[in-house]
């Protein structure tokens, strides 16, 4: 699902469903992070590494922890560029090496409404008018999970280019639906900050792509390294 959304320099690696049955167990440092957790938070936790390491090993990278490093953002391997997500029975991770990608993002939320006030709180006018017209053409999809999700993705792929916190009224994103596959389409992030140098051009926005479905909406951000 993830990796449909991805170029073919990244590999993404997912896990459905709640079964943890020959998920890679944790290193110790990793346990140590999550020994006073609650069940599902150590789950979810073990998944979405297992994903990880099983994509390091298909990029032919040794194995190794993924402990957080700032602001909880995944430390990878040097010469990788990475990104994961989990929900409710989902994990997934996806990895690309630093000379074909600068960074990425990616992404999954249960598709169903934001909880109260949560919209109010993450969407620009803008963001809210589009996603009101969305709703009018393609109402089967909730799109303001999806802005929601948008968001994460493109924080994602922001932060290990700056070292720096985005917030929400900081980019003004644009979800096109495919003309031809309604259950997906592109998106666009509009930076309203001065936006990230990468391969010695200051990036103005980002692209991506989304899709809906499984129960699911995911999305996934790329920035090219030049």
């Amino acid at each position: 699902m993830i990796e449909e959304l991805l170029p073919d320099t990244v590999v993404a690696v997912e896990a459905h469903g709640r079964d943890d049955t020959g998920h890679t167990p944790l290193y110790p440092e990793e346990a140590a992070l999550v020994a006073n957790a609650v069940a599902k938070r150590r789950r979810e936790f073990t998944v979405v590494r297992s994903c990880a390491r099983r994509a390091m090993e298909k990029l032919g990278v040794p194995p190794r922890p993924v402990l957080p490093g700032e602001r909880g953002a995944p430390r990878w391997p040097d010469g990788l560029v990475g990104s994961m997500t989990h929900c409710d029975g989902y994990a997934a991770a996806a990895l690309a090496r630093a000379t074909d990608l600068a960074s990425l993002g990616i992404d999954a939320e249960p598709d169903g409404p934001l909880p109260d006030g949560v919209l109010s709180a993450v969407a620009l006018p803008a963001e809210a008018d589009r996603l009101r017209r969305l709703a009018a053409e393609h109402p089967a999809i909730h799109w303001d999970r999806l802005l929601f999700s948008a968001k994460e993705s493109v924080y994602k792929a922001w932060f290990p280019l700056t070292g720096k916190w985005l917030d929400f009224a900081e980019a003004d994103i644009e979800i096109r639906p495919d003309p031809d596959d309604r259950h997906g389409g592109t998106l666009r992030a509009a930076l309203l900050v001065p936006g990230p140098l990468v391969g010695g051009r200051r990036r103005s926005h980002f692209e991506g792509r989304w899709t809906a479905r499984q129960g699911l909406v995911a999305t996934a951000v790329t920035v090219p390294p030049a």
